[in-house]
Formats: C-alpha cells, sequence, structure tokens
C-alpha cells in the first residue's frame, strides 16, 4: 500500500508540473545553442518543487488515513469515542477553527498526528496505544498540542517550506551538472552523460543541506505546538503527557515515515549534532523545560 501510495503521488506530480509548465510555455530550460536558459530553468524548478509539495498537501489527508490505518469516527459507537469527538470539538472551538475529522489508528505505541491543506477541514487522529494509557487530562493535552498545529497553519507552511526548498535544490543542482557537462566533459551541446551524473550527486548533497532548514522548522513548530496544548489543556497536563512519553521513548515508532514528522513524538536517542540536526521533533526533555519554564 505504501509503495502504491509514493507511485501515485509521483504520478500526480508529474501531471500536474506538465499540465502546469505546459501553460506557461515553458518546454525546455536549454536554449537552441545547448546554454542554459536560466529563467526556464527556474520556472521549470520552481513548478516541479512546489507541485511535489502541494500535492502531497492536498492528498495528505487520504495518504494519511490508508497509511495508518486510520478509522474514522464518523458516529460515536462508545463513551469514548463520544468523549473524543466532543473534546476534539471543544479544542477547535476554543483554537477558533472548524471541526476535524477524528480518527483512531490501530498502533500499540502512544501517538498522535493532525493533517490538511484546510485548517478548518483537518483531520486529528490518535493512536489505540495512547488512548489505553494515557488519562483524559493527558490525552486532551496531545489533542490540544495537534489542534495547535493545525490553527497555527503547520502543514501549509511546511509544505511551502518544502517546495521553496525543493525549488533551489534542483535549480543549483542542475547548473552545477551543466557546468560540471561543459568545464570537465567539454559537452558543448545539450546534457551529456556528466550533467545526469554530475546533477544526481548534486541533488543528493544539497538535498541533504535542504533538509536541515526544513527540519529546522519543524522542531520549532513542536514548541508551538506544545505551548498550544498548554493553552487549551492546561500545562500541567501538557507537561505530564510529555513525561508519558518520555517514558515511552524506548518503544519502536510504527508511524510510516511520510509521517512522522506530524506525530506528537518520535523515537530518539542520541542528540548529538549530527543526528540532532535531522530530527524532526526535539527531544522530549527540552521540550519539558520549556514549558516548565512558562509557570
Amino acid at each position: 500500500m505504501r509503495i502504491f501510495l509514493f507511485l501515485l503521488t509521483n504520478l500526480a506530480v508529474i501531471v500536474v508540473a506538465s499540465i502546469v509548465l505546459s501553460l506557461l510555455g515553458v518546454g525546455s530550460y536549454l536554449d537552441q545553442d545547448g546554454g542554459l536558459n536560466l529563467q526556464n530553468l527556474l520556472i521549470f524548478c520552481f513548478v516541479f518543487g512546489m507541485a511535489g509539495s502541494f500535492v502531497s498537501l492536498m492528498i495528505s489527508k487520504w495518504m494519511a488515513k490508508r497509511a495508518t490505518g486510520t478509522k474514522i469516527i464518523e458516529q460515536p459507537g462508545t463513551a469514548e469515542e463520544s468523549w473524543l469527538i466532543n473534546t476534539v470539538g471543544q479544542l477547535a472551538r476554543e483554537a477558533g477553527i472548524g471541526m476535524p475529522e477524528v480518527g483512531i489508528f490501530p498502533s500499540p505505541t502512544s501517538n498522535a498526528f493532525a493533517t490538511g491543506w484546510n485548517k478548518n477541514k483537518a483531520l486529528v487522529a490518535v493512536s489505540r496505544g495512547l488512548l489505553d494509557r494515557f488519562d483524559q487530562e493527558e490525552i486532551k493535552a496531545v489533542l490540544g498540542h495537534e489542534i495547535g498545529h493545525v490553527a497555527n497553519g503547520d502543514m501549509i507552511t511546511l509544505a511551502l517550506i518544502q517546495g521553496v526548498v525543493n525549488t533551489f535544490v534542483m535549480f543549483f543542482a542542475r547548473i552545477i551538472g551543466y557546468t560540471v557537462d561543459r568545464v570537465i566533459f567539454k559537452n558543448e551541446r545539450g546534457h551529456g552523460i556528466g550533467f545526469f551524473v554530475a546533477t544526481i550527486f548534486a541533488e543528493i548533497i544539497l538535498g541533504i543541506l535542504a533538509s536541515m532548514i526544513v527540519f529546522w522548522f519543524s522542531r520549532r513548530r513542536e514548541y508551538r505546538a506544545d505551548e498550544a496544548g498548554a493553552r487549551l489543556a492546561g500545562t500541567s497536563a501538557m507537561i505530564s503527557a510529555l513525561q508519558r512519553l518520555q517514558r515511552e521513548s524506548g518503544q519502536a515508532n510504527d508511524m510510516p515515515d511520510s509521517m512522522v514528522a506530524f506525530g506528537i513524538s518520535h523515537k530518539t536517542t542520541k542528540h548529538g549534532f549530527a543526528r540532532r540536526a535531522f530530527m524532526t521533533h526535539p527531544p522530549l526533555e527540552e521540550r519539558i523545560r520549556a514549558l516548565q519554564s512558562r509557570t
């Protein structure tokens, strides 16, 4: 299923980007002499870079439901489901957003996520493990954290940042590839093997560096979401929820890779500089200290 969703997303990106490029009249970023047309190249990279982010954003709810096996609560069938619906509704009203869809996904680990392109039509889901082991005040705090992500527009902002980063990675990688092909391989026209090899390597290196920017923002937004959870459900409840997550941090995280950045927690062990630079979430102990400093 995950492979199918990955292929489907990439196919949608190619179709959308191709249509947009056709409407803009951008057929190639090479001029008649085989040189780079930087304007067309930038448009080409911008369209593909942003298309990837926004196609993923637009279908994020649909993909999240299938990737995690989330069951949407259409009509509450138990007291627990009724409490979930009522609590999310209350938090959404206090945060000034529309009522999200509410779901439960069958994971034994404690986690939750929010996603969606529209803050008034989002999805908030919690794991079975979290419902089984957290008390209601802690669950409410976790839900407040996720509602905070929605109210802060984190999904849209992250998509914009990722799109801009994608654009510049593609743009500079192709300039590097073109330069290597011309200067080292002496290819005077078009794209030779040097262009493709150098572009691939440049995209890998630049992509790694650019990811650090995206992950930095992702860590910042977790602090803001924690503050929202504390404001909506109480600081002590938010701290208690994070402390419980900390005690369970040795558990394997079975959240799909595409959803890790949207969960309230992920598995963290050592926090060296290299590892920290690629973490989507700050260490739980730092998040707890940040909340404690507000009291």
